[in-house]
């Protein structure tokens, strides 16, 4: 099995609360920028997604926090998906320190909307597959 695709955060000092650790909404924040991310490196793009008539939606979110982080952390954040044979996928997420402790693991179920019908499309790998320039960044 390869490695999940990555990306590099640090922590900054305004998204930590009162007791000094990162806040528990930038998680979703870190999240949603490695997916981005992920989709940009594949050769998605906003536009590309927007052009064919669809978007990405998230339909259920789970955060397990593990470990506290502070401003001026290091984290890598991991993102690799899990297709099905339905309409939904899986994205499952590492948010781990440069000392590969893990911080938080994120779960979301996604899948793609129809921007015209206001429905989730049947296979939405299929469509990742054909404006992907590098499809098995997705598994696929």
């Amino acid at each position: 099995m390869t490695e999940p695709f990555s990306v590099p955060v640090t922590v900054r000092g305004y998204e930590t609360d009162v007791q000094g650790h990162l806040n528990q909404a930038v998680y979703l924040n870190y999240a949603e920028h490695a997916r981005w991310s992920l989709l940009q490196a594949a050769g998605i793009s906003q536009a590309g997604l927007l052009g064919r008539g669809v978007g990405p939606v998230a339909l259920e979110t789970t955060i397990r926090y593990l470990r506290e982080l502070l401003a001026g952390d290091e984290v890598e954040v991991t993102c690799s998906f899990d297709w099905g044979d339905g309409k939904t996928f899986r994205i499952e997420q590492t948010i781990r320190k440069a000392d590969g402790t893990v911080a938080a693991e994120v779960t979301a179920v996604g899948g793609l909307l129809d921007l015209k019908e206001r429905r989730l499309v049947a296979h939405p790998q299929e469509h990742f597959k054909e404006l992907a320039s590098d499809p098995a960044m997705f598994g696929l």
